[in-house]
């Protein structure tokens, strides 16, 4: 078989050849279910620019954004940081981006992490098909960015800003966590839905441009919900602090209420991606290793794109050991692929020890079966405690420390023996757990009708407390989408 290419260059129709081979091994031999693709070949600015704004393909303007810009691009033209080979997007259809500095051999294998390991996994884990909207997500940013816009032209840039950069210091606070999101039945979505296109009727209308900016026929940004100017009945305790401010602030006005909605929208489109850290990037990183060496034993690449594939690998998995100047915790793709690799060898060639393990697929034959069954209905805490094996955490030099902030030294509480393995996995799948790691502030009560002072109140894990400084900014946010004095108070947890 002829090779898909020869050298280093690429052109465009080299791309859709080597596309077109990687789709029938991905689809075809591994039975991956995978969105629409659209492949995008950008420039390294372009790939900063991605950065920026939250490796969004649309985006509404804020200062950060460009902050974070002239950061990164300072850092890369002094050579101190490298661009990402690609970027994709959680959308359908999926979009990946390919830098166009890559050679044809990166080209080839990041097609085959982003456009076939993401997108299978984009697509297909519960996480995603609970919290997002793959569908509309593309259309609402582009709503969001004109939205914005229009607000920036009536209200005035630091009039907006404000707003975002209060509701920005909250998009962690700004998730459902433990339930769905409420949606509006799909009359009321189509009643937004003409709101909105009414609204960019009028601001496009020249005749519009000729009144007074304080006028009340101008066109003013629509109001979502009559229902969210805080009359409503308040349902407490609220985990989503951005939700409840939208809903229930007395002070907000209908535009800001609708921007809190934009970017609480955006944290629950991401919140998957901070749970599947470790399963995404060594779901795709175990895919494009697969179809990598799958395309060389086909004989579609020669030995120099498998040599210069095996180099970016193998620094992409690699894990420093502690004492390493480089360590900086565990690499998520080092121990996603690791996982990944180590179940299909549990399912082709298992030991002793694997059976007693894993009794339900050891030695049952079909690898992509179990891996596939895995992405869909795990995320990284779950999947850790239930598929990291002793080999792994042997091979990884795996053990459990205990500590207290009074004490002087570290104490080995866990080992390698039969107690100790089972330990470390749920001390180390403990530490992915979202939920442990960032704080749990609810909002408590409201006074609305004496003082309205908001009261939230924080359960510590652990013990933990929050930290002052932080505490006293994230109020400060609060209170000015409040409106009104805030209190946080701690609780312990029962």
């Amino acid at each position: 078989m002829a090779l898909l290419f020869s050298d280093a260059e690429w052109d465009f129709a080299t791309l859709d050849r080597t596309y077109k081979a990687i789709e029938e091994i991905a689809v075809g031999e591994l039975g991956l279910d995978v969105y629409p693709n659209q492949i995008e070949v950008i420039s390294s600015e372009q790939m900063l620019d991605a950065y920026s704004s939250m490796a969004m393909p649309l985006m509404y303007s804020h200062w950060s954004f460009g902050k974070l810009f002239a950061r990164e691009e300072a850092l890369y033209r002094a050579g101190y940081t490298a661009l990402a080979y690609e970027v994709v997007i959680n959308s359908n259809p999926c979009i990946s981006y390919l830098l166009e500095e890559n050679s044809m051999t990166m080209q080839a294998l990041v097609m085959a992490h982003a456009a076939f390991g993401h997108n299978h996994f984009f697509k297909n884990n519960y996480l995603f098909q609970q919290w997002t909207d793959a569908e509309g997500i593309l259309d609402y940013l582009s709503f969001a960015k004109r939205y914005v816009s229009a607000c920036e032209e009536r209200y005035g840039r630091d009039e907006v800003e404000r707003v975002l950069d209060s509701a920005h210091a909250l998009m962690n606070e700004g998730v459902f966590r433990y339930r769905r999101p409420p949606r509006p039945s799909r009359e009321r979505q189509r009643e937004k839905l003409q709101a909105r296109l009414r609204y960019e009727e009028e601001a496009y209308n020249e005749l519009w441009r000729t009144l007074p900016a304080g006028s009340d026929v101008a066109p003013q940004p629509p109001v979502d919900d009559p229902d969210d100017i805080g009359t409503g009945e308040i349902k407490l305790p609220e985990e989503n602090i951005l939700y409840f401010l939208e809903k229930n602030s007395p002070t907000l006005r209908p535009w800001q209420r609708e921007i809190l909605r934009i970017v609480r929208t955006l944290a629950q489109y991401f919140y998957p991606q901070r749970q599947t850290k470790v399963m995404n990037e060594g779901c795709a990183t175990f895919i494009h290793h697969t179809i990598m060496n799958r395309l060389y034993d086909k004989g579609m690449i020669g030995e120099g794109a498998l040599l210069e594939f095996l180099h970016s690998h193998t620094s992409v998995v690699f894990q420093p050991g502690f004492d390493d100047r480089r360590f900086s915790g565990i690499n998520p793709y080092a121990l996603g692929y690791a996982m990944m690799a180590d179940i299909k060898r549990i399912v082709e060639e298992p030991t002793a020890e694997d059976r007693d393990w894993f009794p339900s697929f050891a030695g049952t034959g079909d690898f992509m079966a179990v891996l596939r069954n895995a992405w869909a209905n795990y995320r990284d805490e779950s999947f850790i405690e239930q598929f990291l094996s002793p080999k792994l955490m042997r091979d990884f030099r795996l053990f459990a420390l205990h500590d207290k902030a009074e004490g002087g030294a570290y104490r080995v509480t866990h080992i390698h023996d039969e107690t100790g393995y089972r330990h470390t996995r749920a001390t180390l799948a403990h530490l992915y757990d979202v939920g442990l790691n960032d704080p749990n502030i609810q909002v408590d009560r409201a006074d609305l009708k004496s003082s309205r002072t908001l009261h939230l109140v924080h359960t510590p894990h652990r013990g933990v407390p929050l930290h002052s400084a932080s505490m006293e900014q994230v109020r400060a946010h609060i209170s000015h989408l409040w409106g009104h004095e805030v209190k946080i108070r701690e609780a312990m947890a029962e």
